[in-house]
């Protein structure tokens, strides 16, 4: 096969500089029956460098300070879990935990829909039993309208017993997890609280838009690093060809979303917790999942190149396969003439080659980043505006799936 540096294009293969310390197959987050949280200010900085104003819950045997979005808390079902809060807000603040049944509340002052944690330094207690696996939000009952577009958010994950799957099906079997928690911003809230002014919840206009609580391009940064102590999780899933991602959609904010993975469609398996009935119903494919606020959805994703009616990763006709490939485009050539070196735009995550798992040299000045010949794909809000911070382009709701070649090595 001719293996030129050159890539048409209209082509949309980018390769990889995989970065080290990665998370793999595990969500962030902390695990346990016991978890004690703090409702408390701080600041988060946007993907266009700009310092935000807002509320949150942290994990007060960890940080003990605010994060955006909150902790995830990984619980496996059966498991009685407690949850205490502590609020050093200046108003009150609640937790309520949809799709599990009968929360307790131990401690705190009644509200309107939820015990609350009184003003600095009131404390709450919650008790639920994890009944139903899932994917799950969890958020402030108190002033909701402004406390969760501040920040006041997170994600509740109840694992079956069985490992390496989200319910009791088989069919739910996933090799990798990651967590997409899709959350808003406006901007006049967050200033407005800071200076203490008041705020109208009926006009809300947001510009920043986020996963797990950063904007692109930092959802493609390691997790925990030191430039966003409040900020610690990322987004950026990564596989080798056919393996099964399991994509955990979470509405925590007040818009929908649609969001729109390219690569390939996926198969729907629950909703709101509930594995969806019947085979067909649990069969069902799609390429974008609109999210509505406080809806959570569990898809799978895979990707073998199958169809692409070429061979990815440029063997010869009598080549030996490798695992996960689509063996009908074994050993066949590109069907395009590339063009030449010059005529051609060269990504930074472009490895030279058109190939999985192939490297070659690149144009000079553009530095050597995709080192192992991996494949981007973008997946992001289909609502164009959501790709921006605060206007600038592109950012927002957005990051990459890397597909690795099953010879490379996927970093931990």
């Amino acid at each position: 096969m001719n293996r030129r540096i050159t890539l048409p294009t209209a082509l949309f293969f980018l390769a990889l500089a995989i970065p080290s310390g990665r998370a793999q197959a595990a969500i962030d987050g902390i695990e346990g029956t016991t978890f004690n949280l703090v409702a408390d200010a701080g600041y988060i900085s946007g993907g266009d460098g700009l310092s935000l104003y807002f509320w949150g819950y942290g994990d007060a045997d960890g940080t003990g300070s605010a994060q955006y979005t909150g902790p995830t808390l990984k619980v496996q079902q059966g498991e009685l879990v407690t949850v205490n809060l502590t609020n050093n807000l200046p108003e009150p603040v609640s937790i309520v935990f949809p799709g599990q049944e009968n929360v307790e509340s131990l401690s705190g002052v009644p509200g309107l829909i939820a015990y609350e944690a009184a003003p600095s330094g009131g404390t709450a207690q919650y008790r639920f039993l994890a009944s139903q696996p899932g994917t799950y939000l969890y958020h402030s009952g108190t002033h909701a309208d402004l406390q969760v577009p501040l920040g006041l958010v997170g994600a509740l994950i109840v694992y079956p017993p069985a490992a390496g799957q989200a319910y009791a099906q088989a069919s739910t079997a996933f090799d990798h997890e990651y967590l997409f928690l899709l959350t808003e911003m406006d901007l006049r809230y967050n200033q407005a609280v800071e200076w203490g002014l008041p705020v109208d919840t009926s006009d809300f206009k947001p510009v920043y838009w986020f996963i797990n609580g950063r904007n692109a391009p930092d959802t493609m940064l390691e997790p925990g690093v030191p430039w966003l102590p409040t900020q610690p999780y990322s987004c950026m899933p990564m596989m080798r060809p056919g393996e099964v991602i399991l994509m955990r959609l979470i509405g925590g904010g007040r818009d929908s979303h649609p969001f729109h993975h390219h690569g390939n469609h996926t198969t729907s398996i629950a909703m709101d917790g509930r594995v969806l009935g019947g085979d067909a119903e649990m069969g069902h494919t799609d390429f974008t999942h609109t999210v509505s606020p406080g809806q959570t959805i569990d898809t799978l994703f895979t990707w073998t190149g199958e169809a692409l009616g070429w061979d990815i990763y440029g063997h010869a006709p009598g080549d030996p396969p490798v695992a996960g490939e689509y063996m009908p485009d074994h050993g066949k050539p590109i069907p395009v003439l590339p063009p030449e070196q010059l005529d051609q735009t060269v990504g930074d995550f472009y490895s030279g080659s058109p190939f999985l798992g192939v490297s070659e040299d690149l144009p000079p000045g553009t530095g050597p980043m995709g080192m192992d010949g991996g494949y981007f794909f973008m997946w992001h809000s289909h609502a164009e505006k959501e790709m921006v911070n605060n206007d600038i382009f592109p950012g927002g709701m957005m990051t990459m799936v890397v597909i690795i070649h099953p010879d490379a090595m996927m970093h931990p």
